[in-house]
């Protein structure tokens, strides 16, 4: 799992109250040697201000894709910011092909506003 960018996007919509929008792109690498569906998300967002947010959900980005062995699911999200900054990490649930769990972890990244 590598988070392969994280862009600060001034040309996406925002609501007034949290206008700094964060594009991010990620891939889902599977290293095992059967295939892994991706069925759910769990995120845990930390802001400077000492707020947490949990995310959690089905599948990726509406979707439940499965991953074959050496290969890779890559898409991108956003997330949007108040002021300051904030730390992202959490993991994905998946199943393998013999119907074991898998757990991929999701490495802390920062989002941090430019100064204004």
């Amino acid at each position: 799992m590598t988070v392969d960018e994280i862009v600060y996007r001034t040309d996406l919509p925002a609501p007034p109250d949290r206008p700094h929008s964060f594009e991010y792109f990620i891939s889902i690498h599977n290293d095992t040697d059967c295939a892994v569906t991706i069925k759910g998300r769990k995120w845990v967002i930390r802001d400077d201000r000492d707020g947490v947010v949990a995310v959690e959900g089905d599948g990726v980005v509406g979707e439940m894709p499965t991953i074959e062995p050496g290969n890779k699911f890559s898409y991108n999200s956003r997330h949007i910011l108040d002021h300051g900054w904030a730390v992202a990490e959490g993991s994905y649930i998946g199943i393998d092909a013999n119907g074991r769990k898998v757990l991929t972890r999701i490495p802390k990244f920062k989002m941090t506003v430019p100064d204004e």
